[in-house]
C-alpha cells in the first residue's frame, strides 16, 4: 500500500506502519502529536527542558517505528512512554521543580505569565491555593506512581494506554494511581487537584 499524502481518517497505527518504507509519512504522526508531547514534558519538567525531550522523543520513535507493537498498539501512548523515559532521567530536576514549588508563594504563581496556561493541574491548584502541598505530596510519591498520576491527570491517557505507555499490567496503573490520590488527599486535607471528574469513566477504557 503506498500512501503519498495525508489520508483523513487513517489511524496512527497505519501512517507508522507505512513511514517504515516512505519516512516521509511520520512527519504526519510529529505534527499531530508534538504540542501535547512538548506540553507534557513542560508540566513535569520546564519548557527549556520540553525543546530537547519532545524533539527527542520523535526522533527515538522515528528510529524504533519498525519495532512498533503493531495491531493493538496505540501510537499516542507509546509516544507518552517514550517521553516519560526521558523525563527519568531528568528526575533530579522535576524533584528541583517541586521544591522551587513548595517554597513559591501561591499568589505569585497566579500572576499572568508565570505558568503555562496549558499545565491544568498548576491552573487548579492555583485556584484551591494549595500548590505548596500539592508540591511537596508530588516529591514524595514514588516514582512510578507519580508517572501514572501525571500521566492520566497531565496527559489524560486511559488506564489501558498508561499500562501501554509504561509497560505495565493495566491492574498496576489502578493500584498505583489509587496509591498516588491517595496520599495527595491526605496531604491535601481531602482535595485533589489532579482529579477531573468528568473524565473518571473514560479513562478506564480506551
Amino acid at each position: 500500500m503506498l500512501i503519498e499524502q495525508a489520508v483523513p481518517g487513517l489511524p496512527d497505527e497505519a501512517i507508522l506502519r507505512e513511514s517504515r518504507t516512505h519516512p516521509e509519512l511520520f512527519a504526519q504522526l510529529f505534527d499531530a502529536y508534538h504540542g501535547e508531547i512538548y506540553r507534557y514534558v513542560a508540566g513535569r519538567l520546564s519548557a527549556a527542558h520540553a525543546d530537547d525531550l519532545a524533539a527527542e522523543t520523535f526522533l527515538i520513535a522515528f528510529r524504533g517505528r519498525a519495532r512498533f507493537g503493531g495491531a493493538g498498539g496505540h501510537v499516542r501512548a507509546w509516544l507518552y512512554g517514550i517521553a516519560t523515559n526521558l523525563i527519568r532521567r531528568h528526575h533530579r530536576d522535576e524533584e528541583r521543580k517541586y521544591r522551587a514549588l513548595a517554597r513559591a508563594d501561591a499568589a505569585d504563581r497566579t500572576r499572568p505569565g508565570d505558568h503555562d496556561d496549558d499545565n491544568r493541574i498548576i491552573a487548579r491548584v492555583a485556584a484551591h491555593g494549595i500548590q505548596r502541598d500539592l508540591a511537596a505530596a508530588l516529591r514524595s510519591l514514588k516514582r512510578g506512581d507519580r508517572d501514572v498520576l501525571l500521566l492520566v491527570a497531565l496527559a489524560e491517557l486511559t488506564y489501558p494506554e498508561v499500562a501501554e505507555a509504561l509497560g505495565i499490567p493495566e491492574g498496576t496503573v489502578a493500584s498505583r494511581l489509587s496509591r498516588a490520590r491517595k496520599s495527595v488527599r491526605t496531604a491535601l486535607g481531602g482535595a485533589d487537584p489532579t482529579r477531573d471528574d468528568t473524565r473518571a469513566d473514560d479513562r478506564r477504557s480506551t
